[in-house]
């Protein structure tokens, strides 16, 4: 049987293969949606794991302060904040290729450092 957190994690996993895809067809708005949706998957991952709220936004970010707090990770604050500019450019389309491609690979490492948490 699959967890809650077994199936963000395998989700996140496969938004981010969608993300890179879509960054590699230039388009940018599903891109960064689904590079959004690779670090929410996997933030609600650790959360569910660790019983934690993750049904919103807020409890989402919550969730990424908790887990700086829990490995001294600061970078994953800011890689996910990245990822929420992603977001917020899936809305609104301002962000050229070259940031979306940046803030994809922040996405990446904000991916892998979660799901070596052994959730």
């Amino acid at each position: 049987m699959t967890t809650n957190g077994q199936q963000y994690r395998a989700t996140g996993r496969e938004f981010l293969a969608r993300a890179r895809t879509y960054l590699a067809d230039e388009d940018l708005l599903q891109a960064s949606e689904k590079g959004w949706g690779a670090a929410a998957q996997m933030v609600k991952a650790a959360a569910a794991a660790r019983g934690w709220r993750h049904q919103s936004h807020r409890d989402l970010h919550v969730a990424i302060n908790r887990l700086v707090e829990e490995t001294g990770d600061r970078e994953l604050g800011n890689e996910f904040g990245l990822a929420n500019a992603l977001h917020m450019n899936f809305y609104e389309g301002w962000l050229p290729y070259e940031s979306v491609d940046s803030h994809l690979a922040e996405v990446a490492k904000l991916v892998e450092k979660l799901d070596a948490l052994h959730m």
